[in-house]
């Protein structure tokens, strides 16, 4: 009876959610679950593999709608609508929140249960708490950012009761409130412990919190009213997580790529995976061989026996093209695999060319060969050092401080021993200049890494309506998803998104 009560009562909240797991470690208290460490433990590996499932909706939530995607492909594109802000109540993507509550409900569960428990090291539990506290506030900043007002829920669901079942959505503020108390939660149950658990940059940590509030506080600052006083709180926090070892830029851009770069100073929180355990979603950004073999690369190389075998559903903008199109920046080449319909007489196309560009195969993920076998293991970053520092040039611009040594920081990277302070350096601006300069920066750092959108929208509107070709004055209301009839229809105290009734 038990276990058909949880079940409702995520029905309820999530409507369609997809993604209910039928072992909700709520389910199992009945049976001794949060009686033992080891049973906390459980649910704890638990968490990270609920989120690696929900890895694909943040990205495309992220990134999708940017001026990233939306160009040529081989194969017919994934997500074309969002691309263009197709967008209404009928055809609303992501019903039931996108599945994030059947998650969150589990976290719920973790946070209210694992105090009860005895450990032998309390310290442990302390660190996992603070994880705990850090995914839920992830989850919830990615449903603020992407619906605005959402239902708060930190209890566990235990009525069968409609009443108790069914939540309104909270003001954008509110749900801002509850991010800023889960960060500190997590901040308070880290305490002075900054390692990582188990030495993984898999697990969720104090860097990892230390930044979600730096990306938090400059949203609420910039757009929920909060001003110098959360540009304020970002920066320092920014600044603490410069101060936590192993963590820090690494010195190449190449030396953050590929399988025996995975637990790198650079990476602060990265979803796993692993052969023959999971296998991430980057597979779609590379094609098949018979589409491949018969193109050339930029260098004038044939492709042929390049070993792959995925799909190619998600091709960069011309705008990508362009703007990452510099040889000098390590980036170019680390990002994109160019393909061209011939080897222009062996000599290549070096710059981008239009009459003879194929498509592109994105090279930051493409896992390693084993054997005859492309094996698409690479992790994925939420979080990265870079974020810290150009995260930090925002609050600083924000505050009305000069962001150009972190912008600089970046380039110098990027640009390795080519780079050149009279070409390359950035001098600091107007505010808006400066917002301009970090957007840009941030676009070529992050391409595939499902940040662009979320970037746009940090900055205000207009930046998201003057860079987003599909969207125009007058569409600020689509910036924000709708939610199903369907959602509505199970629980009836929602409210359509503004601007879709």
């Amino acid at each position: 009876m038990k276990f058909i009560y949880i079940v409702l009562a995520l029905f309820v909240l999530s409507s369609c959610d997809s993604q209910l797991e039928i072992d909700a470690p709520s389910e199992l208290t009945y049976n001794g679950f949060w009686e033992s460490e080891n049973g906390a433990r459980a649910a704890h590996s638990g968490l990270y593999g609920t989120f690696r499932g929900a890895a694909n909706t943040f990205w495309v939530l992220g990134a999708i709608r940017s001026d990233v995607w939306g160009g040529q492909t081989f194969e017919s594109p994934f997500y074309q609508d969002l691309i263009e802000s197709n967008i209404t109540v009928s055809t609303a993507p992501f019903g039931g929140w996108g599945g994030f509550y059947s998650r969150i409900h589990k976290l719920n569960d973790f946070i209210q249960n694992v105090p009860n428990i005895e450990f032998n090291n309390p310290e442990d539990k302390e660190h996992m708490l603070g994880q705990a506290y850090g995914l839920r506030a992830y989850y919830y900043y990615t449903l603020l950012k992407t619906w605005g007002p959402v239902p708060i829920s930190e209890e566990i669901l235990n009525t069968t009761s409609p009443d108790g079942l069914s939540k309104g959505r909270s003001s954008e503020e509110e749900v801002m409130q509850f991010i800023k108390a889960d960060i500190q939660r997590s901040l308070d149950a880290f305490g002075d412990d900054a390692s990582f658990w188990n030495g993984n940059k898999n697990y969720w940590s104090k860097a990892a919190t230390l930044t979600l509030k730096g990306d938090a506080y400059i949203w609420s600052g910039n757009l929920l009213g909060g001003g110098n006083t959360d540009f304020t709180e970002a920066k320092n926090a920014l600044e603490q997580v410069g101060q936590i070892a192993n963590v820090g830029l690494v010195e190449s851009y190449t030396d953050l790529w590929g399988a025996d770069n995975e637990n790198n100073s650079e990476f602060i929180f990265a979803i796993q995976y692993a052969e023959d355990e999971a296998g991430n979603f980057y597979n779609a950004f590379t094609g098949r061989s018979t589409e491949i073999w018969p193109q050339f690369d930029e260098d004038g190389n044939s492709m042929e026996g390049f070993i792959i075998a995925g799909s190619n559903r998600y091709g960069p903008s011309e705008k990508t093209l362009l703007l990452s199109d510099d040889n000098l920046d390590a980036r170019k080449d680390q990002t994109f695999i160019r393909l061209y319909s011939d080897s222009n007489n062996g000599a290549g196309y070096p710059n981008y060319n239009a009459n003879k560009y194929f498509g592109s195969v994105l090279n930051k993920f493409l896992g390693r060969v084993d054997g005859s076998v492309r094996i698409f293991d690479s992790d994925i970053p939420v979080y990265r050092y870079a974020d810290v520092v150009l995260l930090m040039a925002e609050a600083k611009n924000y505050l009305g401080e000069d962001p150009s040594s972190e912008i600089n920081l970046i380039r110098e990277r990027a640009y390795g021993d080519d780079y050149d302070p009279a070409i390359h350096a950035y001098s600091n601006g107007s505010k808006a200049e400066n917002t301009e300069a970090i957007l840009n920066e941030r676009y070529i750092e992050f391409i595939a890494e499902g940040k662009r959108w979320w970037d746009l929208r940090r900055a205000g509107d207009q930046y998201v309506i003057d860079n987003v070709e599909f969207l125009d004055e007058g569409d600020e209301y689509k910036l924000k998803l709708p939610i199903t009839l369907d959602m509505i229809g199970r629980n009836p105290l929602l409210e359509q998104t503004e601007g879709y009734e």
